[in-house]
C-alpha cells in the first residue's frame, strides 16, 4: 500500500474533465435531466474526493468503490433519480470508464511507443493519453441520450 500523489494540474486537466464525463454518462443512464451546474459540482467533487483519497496509503482501486458509493448518493439526492436506477448509473458508469481508459490506454500507448513507467513519470504525456478516454466518454454519454431521447419520442 502507498499513496499516490497527483499534480494538481492532472487534477484540473485529467481528474475534473473525467470525472464529469462519468457524472454525464450516469445522468443519462439515469434518466436525470442535464443540468450543468448539478453535473460540473458532481464531477468536480469526485475528482477532489479522488485526489485527497489517493493521498493516504490504501488498497489500489479503494477510491474507486468509495466514487462509485458517492456518485450514487449524489444521483438520488441532487439528481433526485430512482434508486435502483441510480445504481445501475453508477456501477455501469465507472465500468464504461475503465472500459474506455483499458481501450484507450492499450491503443495508444503501443502507438506512440509509451511505456508505463513514461506514463507514470511524464505528466504531459499522461494527461495526452488520458484524454481520449475522457472524450470518448462524454461523445458515448451524449450519442446514448440522444438515442433514448428519440427512443422517447417514438414511444
Amino acid at each position: 500500500m502507498r499513496s499516490i500523489k497527483i499534480p494538481w494540474i492532472a487534477l484540473l486537466l485529467q481528474g475534473i474533465p473525467e470525472q464529469t464525463a462519468v457524472v454525464v454518462l450516469a445522468f443519462v443512464i439515469a434518466r436525470i435531466p442535464l443540468k450543468w451546474n448539478k453535473i460540473l459540482l458532481i464531477g468536480i467533487t469526485l475528482a477532489i474526493i479522488s485526489y485527497i483519497v489517493r493521498l493516504f496509503p490504501m488498497l489500489f482501486g479503494v477510491h474507486l468503490f468509495l466514487l462509485i458509493i458517492l456518485l450514487f448518493i449524489a444521483l438520488t439526492w441532487l439528481g433526485r433519480g430512482d434508486l435502483s436506477l441510480s445504481l445501475l448509473a453508477s456501477l455501469l458508469s465507472f465500468l464504461a470508464l475503465v472500459i474506455f481508459e483499458f481501450v484507450c490506454l492499450s491503443l495508444l500507448m503501443p502507438v506512440f511507443g509509451v511505456t508505463p513507467e513514461t506514463l507514470f513519470n511524464n505528466l504531459v504525456i499522461r494527461i495526452a493519453i488520458g484524454e481520449p478516454q475522457t472524450i470518448l466518454l462524454l461523445l458515448f454519454a451524449f450519442l446514448l441520450n440522444r438515442f433514448m431521447q428519440k427512443r422517447g419520442e417514438k414511444e
